[in-house]
């Protein structure tokens, strides 16, 4: 059942890719539903609540940083359910999305590899250094162990 024409849909994909073909960022702005966005006092009831849940998720990731659990990722996924209303946590995701996938080319750079290599057996062999003269000085007994 054909109800209109595919000139709209035509319109977004063209929309949501630039001119070389890849896909441009999406949209800022709410992604509440329509029904939603047309009543003012339910759309913002609607921000309200998504706040308060991005809010509760986000703190939770806060406490989660000195305790055992994924606290980062817990923050970044409140600051997802944010972002999903309000432009300034899309902002900031668009940034954080930037910086993670600047570092992450950054550091498959084979040169950048390298010096990481090189950089941790020179850490490697310091530390077995300096664990093999604490054994010969001292042997396998602790300088704490308290004596009864």
């Amino acid at each position: 059942m054909n109800t209109g024409s595919d000139e709209a849909a035509e319109s977004e994909s063209l929309a949501a890719t630039t001119r070389d073909g890849a896909k441009a960022e999406p949209e800022l702005g709410s992604r509440a539903p329509e029904f939603i966005k047309v009543r003012r006092a339910l759309h913002l009831s609607w921000q309200v609540g998504v706040f308060v849940v991005g809010l509760a998720v986000v703190v939770a990731g806060v406490i989660m940083l000195p305790l055992p659990g994924p606290g980062w990722l817990v923050i970044f996924g409140g600051m997802a359910i944010w972002a999903t209303e309000f432009v300034w946590a899309q902002l900031v995701l668009r940034w954080t999305k930037r910086k993670v996938t600047e570092a992450t080319q950054r550091a498959l750079d084979p040169a950048v590899r390298r010096r990481n290599i090189i950089l941790t057996s020179v850490g490697v062999v310091i530390i077995a250094v300096l664990v093999a003269i604490y054994v010969w000085k001292f042997g396998f007994e602790m300088p704490w162990k308290i004596k009864e």
